[in-house]
């Protein structure tokens, strides 16, 4: 049986700096065809989950607009857009100004049912400061033009946010960096940096696409809370204060990986959990690029 957790210790919301609230655990969509895409996360969304990871590159912003949809249309007295988060990401093909504008608006296209994006990313830092700043630009003009709410990075290093930060074209900060964080990888310098900076942190493949799941200390302290190791390591993402983007393709597996606000793991354990000495990344690293 799950210890229970002292009420509130965990929030399921947080506020980001645009001043719309965000659910702190999302669902993300990467490497989930596109054949799968619109049934997956119409169950993800009967589950209880509000937010939707997705981006250019994973080539199925069509199908999570889809599952989303047909959510909404089942029982629209009670299903209502406001409550869906839905997030993309513009590639790295689609930086410089002319091309982000026109990236912006088929993003839009993809999804035209839900009549706006609720959060627009930059992939990655990668292409240099001037196709940054640009990709930038566009993406501020979207939040001015209605098509998009709030905006921010994917990948970016405390260099990239410090220069989007001191750029004297900045009108909207970035509400949030979207990292792989795990206790593999915990980044945790670049984490308070951007922490320090107002930006929260969310954190793609928290469960290390499956590879650390039998790691014996997460076994040991899943065994001892009572919890599954996917569901300790989404747990021990939030109590980081980091907005997790577990993904699975398996819809007996949504609702477990959801269950993760009725229990808690003590600081003894998430130490046990921690691993700040290892850098294992189970996907890219450009957080360094210049």
């Amino acid at each position: 049986m799950l210890k229970q957790a002292m009420e509130g210790s965990v929030p399921k919301f947080y506020k980001l700096s645009s001043g719309y609230t965000i659910p702190s655990i999302g669902f993300g969509t990467y490497e989930i065809s596109p054949s799968k895409t619109a049934d997956v996360v119409y169950n993800a969304l009967k589950c209880g989950y509000r937010h939707f990871d997705t981006a250019v590159l994973y080539g199925n912003e069509f199908e999570v607009g889809q599952g989303i949809c047909r959510w909404l249309k089942e029982d629209p007295a009670n299903n209502k857009r406001e409550d869906v988060f839905y997030t993309t990401k513009l590639w790295d093909s689609q930086k410089g100004y002319n091309k982000a504008k026109k990236a912006i608006d088929h993003c839009l296209q993809e999804v035209e049912d839900l009549g706006y994006i609720d959060l627009l990313l930059m992939h990655s830092p990668l292409g240099g400061t001037q196709a940054r700043l640009e990709t930038y630009k566009a993406m501020q003009e979207a939040v001015d033009e209605g098509k998009v709410r709030s905006i921010g990075v994917s990948n970016f290093g405390p260099l990239h946010v410090d220069e989007l930060l001191k750029w004297d074209g900045l009108k909207y900060k970035p509400v949030v960096n979207q990292i792989e964080i795990s206790p593999w990888v915990m980044r945790q310098e670049l984490a308070d940096f951007c922490k320090s900076k107002g930006i929260l942190i969310e954190a793609y493949a928290p469960l290390t696409h499956g590879q650390k799941l039998k790691d014996p200390d997460l076994l040991r302290i899943s065994n001892e809370v009572g919890c599954d190791p996917a569901q300790a390591l989404i747990r021990w993402s939030l109590q980081k204060g980091y907005i997790p983007l577990p993904k699975t393709q398996s819809i007996s597996r949504l609702a477990s990986n959801l269950n993760v606000f009725s229990f808690e793991l003590t600081p003894d354990q998430i130490s046990q959990i921690d691993k700040p000495f290892s850098y294992e990344p189970t996907d890219w690293d450009c957080t360094n690029a210049p």
